[in-house]
């Protein structure tokens, strides 16, 4: 099993990547109910000195999931809009990309 740190790195983590996805809405991603939710949650799963919370590592496991999903999908979205295709290129710009050239056809037609 995978180490999964501090708590509180991984929540900072969170909402980090949280402010980058709601980066473009023109919305503060304070107001999200997603910040909302995941600050309540660790706040009721914080260990204090009266009692022993349980499920501490389970609320942390999940979160460690949430952020790799957050980020899996930011990362995803940027590959998918460097790489994805552009339409139907030409002869010459395909073999451009590959780094070849073509013949050139006798008669000086090309």
């Amino acid at each position: 099993m995978a180490v999964l740190g501090s708590p509180l790195r991984t929540l900072r983590a969170l909402l980090r990547e949280l402010r980058q996805a709601s980066g473009g809405t023109g919305r503060p991603y304070r107001d999200t109910p997603a910040y909302r939710h995941i600050l309540a949650a660790f706040r009721a799963h914080r260990v204090t000195s009266e009692k022993l919370c349980r499920a501490q590592q389970e609320l942390h496991f999940q979160a460690a999931t949430y952020l790799c999903l957050l980020r899996s999908v930011r990362e995803h979205a940027a590959l998918h809009q460097e790489y994805h295709g552009k339409g139907e290129r030409s002869p010459e710009e395909v073999a451009g990309l590959v780094g070849f050239r073509l013949p050139q056809q006798p008669g000086g037609k090309g």
